[in-house]
């Protein structure tokens, strides 16, 4: 039997494509209006020397230097309906944010999504800084977006019963209601609620590569901003998270990064994952 006679086993033809490359370099020969998502965990500017790369230094005329010739890229790349998210602290995200108000327009910002988390120590003298911020932008005001629920807490914990046979429970907010098909997202995600948004040392998913981000927190970003078949890109891969997220997800993948030993990492990844 055919695909032709049986339309329901076609299945859609997923690639990955992985380079060793400056990110310039390899946007440069990407053609205009192709690419559906870019997700990039960016370089953050701390002017830290990891074991697997070089940071920027946090002085504004080099972050602009680097990345504003690369964003103009990424804009030019991105489809009409496309969107991206670019992940970063407090170090530099002030610049950023003016860079992509000024290549994508201001009124194309969508979102500002806080990742809370918990790893770390805290300062003596501080208030403990235990996040990251994802920065959201489309490249018009027409754009994919798919909206998507969160799991419910845990369903044990709704100990009352309402006439109508609804699970609540009460506390210092009174009735709060348990939610059969999750609860609406915003945009603070924390691994304080959501323990698969947490990267451990202990996680099976942990290679050791610095600065790694979890599975769960870039499914949720493509999942929210692309279908399946659609191609999403990656331009600072590090381990390839992206890249195995895009394979289990069916979504077509482009990426690279400028380091071999995250070339070879993500090509492993990828050879592993599921088809």
């Amino acid at each position: 039997m055919n695909n032709e006679q049986n339309p329901q086993l076609t299945i859609p033809r997923v690639t990955s494509s992985v380079f060793c490359s400056d990110n310039l370099e390899l946007m440069e020969t990407i053609e205009s209006n192709t690419i559906d998502l870019i997700y990039c965990d960016i370089l953050y500017g701390t002017g830290r020397k990891f074991a697997d790369y070089q940071d920027l230094k946090p002085i504004r005329s080099e972050i602009e230097s680097h990345y504003i010739p690369r964003l103009k890229e990424m804009h030019r790349i991105l489809k009409p309906i496309g969107s991206i998210y670019l992940q970063m602290d407090t170090k530099i995200n002030h610049w950023i944010r003016c860079i992509l108000d000024d290549v994508f327009g201001y009124d194309n910002f969508r979102n500002e999504i806080i990742w809370h988390y918990q790893a770390g120590t805290k300062p003596k003298n501080n208030i403990g800084k235990k996040h990251d911020i994802i920065i959201n932008y489309s490249k018009t005001d027409i754009y994919c977006f798919n909206d998507f629920r969160l799991k419910s807490t845990n369903e044990k914990n709704y100990n009352k019963t309402d006439e109508k046979g609804e699970k609540y429970l009460i506390n210092g907010q009174g009735k709060i209601y348990y939610l059969k098909n999750g609860r609406a997202s915003d945009d603070v995600w924390s691994c304080y609620l959501e323990t698969e948004l947490q990267l451990t040392s202990t996680n099976k998913e942990n290679l050791g590569y610095a600065t790694q981000k979890p599975k769960a927190l870039i499914e949720r970003i493509i999942k929210a901003s692309s279908n399946e078949g659609d191609l999403v890109a990656d331009f600072y891969m590090g381990s390839g998270t992206t890249a195995e997220v895009c394979k289990d997800l069916n979504r077509n993948f482009i990426g690279c990064d400028i380091n071999p030993r995250a070339v070879e990492i993500t090509l492993q990844r990828l050879y592993n994952a599921r088809s």
